[in-house]
Formats: structure tokens, sequence, C-alpha cells
């Protein structure tokens, strides 16, 4: 039995599921070197920024139990090399590409927005609100429901129509379901979720912390079950908004444990550090899932857990409905 993998974004359809996470794959050149990038569902870039960054000082990432923290510092070469080199070569070869970018005011989100508006070969926009508010002392935008609905609106406002803009959620807010709902509310096509936690170590040999900025994003197996919460949350309260679920991702078993809680993409981000085909194994294993389980269709399983055993699939629900007198 085949299963249709294809998904949604929106209005986007995505021939699988499988994305890269922000940052973990550039801008594609380097797993091209592996394998055809037409096998994703989408490529995401890295977070573009409005001027080059050289990012923060090392030491940069350490590893830790079940992952590694990092705080690169959305090092890149700004927007201006980015429509010059890098999505021409991803729009020549008709990759679908997701353009994350990130900035320190509303004013530089809204300049990206306006500079990829036109460009062609970008297949959504996925607005990284873990950055630093400038204008309001440094407080992170995801962190409040006002600050990212700013952002969303403002982004929204100049992005052509048939992008769809993604909101990408942080999971260190006191309720992620009321800045998910703020975003949708200014304008958010779809959730990304969820960007890095915030995480520390230090070095016991040298008394200091493993990073030079002391604290960095958590990443790996580590951070899979509070991707899960929060996706599950924000579906459960708002059913209808497509979700890309990433964190921890290293799995078809994990992939598919977000699908059930109601993600329709799912984003590889670690896992591509010592295996450049995990998105290709991973699209394979989710299948063979699905397969196992008797699920004809990826989109009869997202959302499944929250679903009552034994009930109907969503189509088969439809189908049902229509048919009564």
């Amino acid at each position: 039995m085949s299963v249709d993998m294809r998904t949604f974004l929106a209005h986007v359809e995505l021939a699988n599921p499988i994305t890269t996470a922000a940052g973990c794959a550039s801008s594609g050149r380097e797993l091209a070197q592996f394998f055809d990038l037409h096998r994703l569902g989408a490529l995401t870039t890295r977070s573009i920024t409005m001027a080059p960054r050289a990012g923060r000082p090392t030491p940069r990432m350490a590893e830790t139990p079940s992952g590694m923290l990092n705080a690169v510092g959305l090092q890149g070469p700004g927007i201006e090399a980015f429509l010059e080199r890098e999505l021409p070569w991803l729009a020549q070869r008709g990759i679908k590409t997701i353009v994350s970018i990130g900035g320190g005011t509303v004013a530089e989100y809204s300049e990206l927005a306006r500079r990829l508006a036109d460009a062609p070969g970008v297949t959504a926009l996925e607005v990284n609100l873990s950055c630093p508010n400038m204008e309001d002392r440094g407080r992170v935008f995801a962190r409040e429901g006002s600050a990212a609905a700013e952002v969303i609106a403002s982004v929204r406002s100049i992005m052509r129509y048939d992008v769809p803009v993604v909101a990408k959620l942080a999971p260190d807010v006191a309720d992620i379901v009321s800045v998910a709902r703020a975003c949708v509310d200014a304008g958010a096509d779809a959730l990304s979720m969820i960007n890095n936690p915030l995480g520390m170590a230090i070095d016991t040999e040298a008394l200091r912390p493993s990073l030079a900025a002391v604290t960095g994003g958590l990443s790996g197996p580590a951070i899979l079950p509070l991707a899960v919460r929060c996706v599950w949350q924000v579906h459960a309260a708002l059913p209808g908004v497509p979700l890309i679920g990433m964190g921890g991702v290293m799995t078809g078993r994990d992939a598919f444990q977000l699908v059930l809680a109601g993600a329709c993409v799912v984003g590889v981000g670690t896992a591509l550090f010592h295996d450049p085909y995990a998105c290709l194994r991973i699209e394979r294993e989710l299948e063979d899932l699905l397969r196992a389980r008797g699920l004809q269709r990826l989109a009869d399983a997202v959302g499944l857990a929250h679903r009552p055993p034994g009930s109907a699939p969503r189509h088969l629900l439809v189908d049902t409905e229509e048919s009564t007198p």
C-alpha cells in the first residue's frame, strides 16, 4: 500500500512533510552534495538578516546529554548576498524554499519582507521571532504576544498574498498558546515551533561557562517532549492553523509524534550535523509507520492523537457528512 505523503503549508502544496530547520542546512548547497534537494518537502534557509553578521565569539557550540547548545548568533552574509547568490541558486533549480528572516526591530523585519516580496523562489517566509528587540531593552519578540504580533502584522502587510507568512515561536514563554493566537490574529498563515529553548553548561575543568556567550539554544533529542507538548497545545487551541513541528527529531517515530500532536510539516535540524541523509531517512521511516497503521494519507494522521479512539479519519468524516440527507 502506498501512502500519500503530500501536505499543505497554508495553500502551498509540498510533496512530503519534511523540511530542514533554519540554520542547519545553510542555504542548501552543502546538502546538495549528498542528494537531490527536490526530495525534500521544502528547504528552510538560515535566518537572513539585513546586514552581514559574523556571529558570536567562540566557543559557541557545546555537547550536552542528548543534545547540544549553540550560540552562533545568526551568522550570515546579509540580505544583499542572499538575493544575489543564494536564493537564485535555489530558484533556478526549482527548490521549494522557506526563507527564514531575523531582525532587531520591527522596521528591520519589514525591510527584509520588502526586499523578499518580489524575489522569485520564495515559497514561504518564516519569521524568526527569537531575536532581541533592540527597541525594548533586548527582550525577545517571541516572549510577548503583542511584540510578536507587531512583527507579524508588519511583515504580512508587505509580503505577497501568495507567500505564506510563518511565525516561529519559542517555548520559553508562560503561555505559548496566547503568543500563537496573537500571531495568527496579526496575519500569520502558519506557525513553526519550537525554536531552541535557552540553556547553559559549565566546563568543570576550566571552571567557566562552556559557551563564550554563556547561554545558548538547546537542541537535539532532549527537547522533543517539549516540542510535542507545544505542538499539542497549539493544535488543540487553533486546530485550523498549519503547524511546522520541530525540536529533537532524529527518527521517523519522532516525526510521527509531532504529526499525531498536530504538525503537518516536520523540521529536521541537529540530526543533519552527523547524518546529512537524515531528512530522507526520516521521511521513509515516517511513511513506513503510516503504512503499518493502515493510514493511506499523511493528512489522516495530523492531529490524530487528539481524536477519540476509533474515530474515522477526517476525509471519512467529511464523506459521511456529505452523504447525510
